[in-house]
This record gives structure tokens, sequence and C-alpha cells, in this order.
């Protein structure tokens, strides 16, 4: 009987590659065909890799909606495409892609974060300032759980063969709001993202990734990284846009 356990380097490196394959290939795509289904069995397939993510306090603060429904799905587009123009008249010049795509995602999963587990976490739930920061820690420590998971759900969608849309920008008080009641959300959980895949409308590209060495410190920070705030702002007026939304090959 062969075990699934690695056998040694060699082995470890041909299961590094396969998994590398994977990860390098998981792109994004912002339109889907809507003619090819994600059929049900891959949708539990998905959210089975992001049952066994990592989490603070193995607390697993998630939960995820499956979304079948045109109609809903449409709703939800419908949400995106007002923040984005509420955005413009605010003048933020952020680039944002064309929302009404996330109608034709066949695998439509909304992430659902409950804050409530904070409590796992060390906390004195008695209003004091130091409480407070003991809150704001066990809530970066369940983000960070929510991200292991719905990267991992992520990876799987890959591996199937798929593309994926990590949609964000829902934080506000006015995405709550709005799709809470859509999916039947307590309101004392939390919307946190929505994870769309399926076959792309069109070949997705490869986005513009930071080398190793930019991202990687041996034993102390490496200040050769380190960008000033005015330098960040540089990025952002010179180059979001193109490693937002353009082939990394064609990246000048």
């Amino acid at each position: 009987m062969m075990s699934d356990q690695p056998q040694g380097p060699s082995a470890n490196l041909r299961r590094y590659d396969e998994l590398m394959h994977v990860v390098r290939n998981r792109l994004t795509s912002r339109q889907f065909n809507p003619q090819i289904a994600v059929p049900r069995e891959h949708i539990e397939m998905v959210l089975e890799a992001a049952r066994h993510a990592p989490s603070g306090a193995n607390a697993q603060p998630w939960h995820y909606i499956a979304v079948t429904d045109p109609e809903v799905k449409r709703k939800i587009a419908d949400y995106f495409v007002e923040e984005q123009r509420r955005r413009a008249k605010l003048k933020m010049k952020f680039p944002t892609p064309n929302y009404r795509g996330l109608e034709s995602a066949p695998g439509f999963i909304v992430v659902v974060a409950d804050f409530r587990f904070m409590r796992a976490f060390p906390v004195l739930l008695d209003g004091s300032e130091l409480d407070k920061q003991y809150q704001q820690n066990a809530e970066r420590i369940l983000l960070q759980s929510v991200a292991a998971s719905t990267m991992s759900a992520h990876l799987a969608a890959a591996a199937l063969g798929y593309q994926v849309w990590w949609v964000t920008a829902i934080g506000q008080e006015a995405a709550q709001t709005a799709l809470k009641p859509l999916l039947g959300i307590p309101q004392d959980l939390a919307v946190i993202d929505i994870m769309l895949f399926g076959v792309p409308a069109k070949p997705p590209y490869k986005r513009w990734k930071k080398t190793l060495p930019q991202i990687m410190h041996w034993e102390r920070f490496n200040m050769a990284n380190y960008m000033t705030i005015a330098e960040i702002d540089a990025w952002v007026r010179q180059e979001r846009h193109k490693v937002m939304y353009r082939d990394e090959s064609k990246i000048d």
C-alpha cells in the first residue's frame, strides 16, 4: 500500500513542483464563460480545501455561502457597480474592473467571518484601553485565519482547472447593509470577501509579482527594500494601474 507521505528529498521536491504549478497558474479572471457550469461537487471540493486551513486557536471563524441564483448574483453585482460610482464621485481615482463580470461567474462564494470568536484569544472584555489592544490583535488573527482558508479555496479551484477572482472592497457598513439581507446573514457576522471562479471568457494573463529578493529578508529587515511614503505615493501614481490590470510581460 502506497503512503501519501513524502519518502525523501526527491519526493518532497516533486510535490513542491506540483504545488508551485498550481500556485503560479492561479490567475485572476474578471469575466467568466457562463455557458460552462461549475458542478456542485467542485464547489464542495473547493470548500473542503478551505475547511482544512489553519486558524488562530483553531477557531475556524468562517462560513462560505455558495450562490447559484442569477438574480442574487445580479443584485450583488449592482452593489459593486454603485460602489464604483461612489468612489468615482469622491475622485478616489482607483482603477477598477467591470463589476458586471460578477454575474458571469458560475462558481460564486461569499466569505463570511464570525469575529465573536475573538473571545477565543486573550481578551479582557472590560472596555479598557488594554482590552481594545487585545481585541484588535484578536481581530487581526481572525482575519488572517479567514484569509488562509480563502486562499486554500483559491488554490483548490486552480487545481481543478478554473480561474478565480478575489473580490474585496466590502468592509464598508454600506456593503454589509446591502449584502446581508440578500443572503440571510445574521447581523453580528461580517461579509469579508467574495470568491468567484469558473472557466474564463478569455485567456487570463500573469500579473506582475515582486521578485524573491524584494520580499525576503535574512536575519534582519533589509532597508534597501523599504519604501518611504513619498515613494509609495509615486508608485501609486505611476505603477499601480499597470500592475493591477496588465500582463506582466507587457509592463515597461
